[in-house]
């Protein structure tokens, strides 16, 4: 039993990593739409690829704030931080009571 626990817990850092990664492309993308970068560039067009699925949807729900300020990545955000902390900690906690 042990040995699923031993998996269980490195599913969960390997989540919390990659959810971790995610939030900073995200803050990181954010950061980048204050000074309008080029849309040509390679690691613009990454970071929108790649958030753009997440962002997307949230921003057809979430409503622009009154100045234009778009509040999906801070909704993002937040969701990601929920999911660290219920899925990963509820995998970490099972993957410690199968040890």
């Amino acid at each position: 039993m042990f040995v699923m626990g031993n998996f269980l817990g490195a599913v969960a850092r390997l989540l919390d990593l990659i959810l971790w990664a995610y939030m900073w492309l995200i803050i990181i993308r954010a950061l980048l739409s204050w000074v309008n970068p080029d849309p040509w560039n390679p690691i613009v067009q990454f970071l929108n690829r790649v958030t753009e699925p997440i962002l997307a949807p949230i921003r057809r729900r979430v409503p622009s704030w009154r100045m234009g300020i778009d509040l999906s990545p801070l909704v993002a955000i937040l969701a990601i931080y929920f999911v660290q902390w219920f899925l990963v900690g509820t995998l970490r906690d099972v993957a410690w009571r199968m040890r």
